[in-house]
């Protein structure tokens, strides 16, 4: 099965929830979906510099893979649309690369974001935010750097060298905007949680959501 790790805010725990529930949808191969709870997992940082729970706690992956196979990590504000077979990702060659991920070159302003966390510019914004992974080439990555290490390090691959950091197809991981060759939509600034509903990609993650609502309660 295809281990896809979903990153998890306590206070947002159905955004995981309808991501989870959309992949599942246009799956055609199983899927072992697990979220990264921090109250899960042995994990502790010092500082206070993520502006979600998993911020980096998704560096983890691998170690908690045992260095072995291959695993994709998501951010929650995303939901998947019916192109968006996770077999397309499952069938790409790994074995060049240690990651391969969207290669966003994305400029924002710095600031702060509409829930008053602050928005920062760096390189690379949002690759670490959709990524495919071969643990086994990931052995850097290992529980403690993801303890310890800065921001930079972790957010920029900085220990990984470029030539292993692949690519995925366009439409997967598409910033705040969907079209129709989109298959996952990334709710980077305009998430509905946030009171932004008239927006179209929030009027369709609302579709997806009320589907994973009426589910859990049959």
């Amino acid at each position: 099965m295809l281990k896809v790790f979903i990153g998890w805010d306590s206070g947002m725990t159905d955004v995981a929830e309808t991501l989870a529930h959309s992949l599942k949808m246009y799956s055609s191969i199983p899927l072992d979906i697990r979220y990264l709870k921090l109250q899960e997992l042995d994990f502790h940082r010092n500082d206070k510099t993520g502006n979600t729970e998993f911020t980096y706690s998704r560096f983890l992956i691998p170690h908690l893979c045992n260095y072995e196979g291959k695993a994709i990590f998501m951010d929650n504000d995303m939901f998947c649309l019916p192109k968006g077979d996770l077999k397309e990702l499952d069938d790409l060659d790994m074995t060049n690369y240690a990651i391969r991920c969207r290669k966003h070159d994305q400029v924002v302003k710095t600031g702060t974001k509409m829930d008053g966390k602050p928005q920062e510019a760096y390189p690379r914004k949002n690759w670490s935010s959709f990524m495919i992974m071969d643990c086994s080439k990931l052995k850097c990555w290992t529980k403690e750097a993801a303890e310890t290490q800065s921001p930079a390090w972790l957010h920029r691959f900085e220990p990984i060298p470029d030539e292993q950091i692949g690519e995925i197809p366009d439409g997967w991981n598409d910033l705040d905007h969907h079209d129709e060759n989109t298959k996952i939509c990334h709710l980077t600034t305009y998430g509905p949680w946030h009171g932004w509903t008239d927006l179209p990609q929030c009027q369709l993650w609302f579709k997806y959501y009320y589907l994973y609502k009426s589910r859990k309660e049959q």
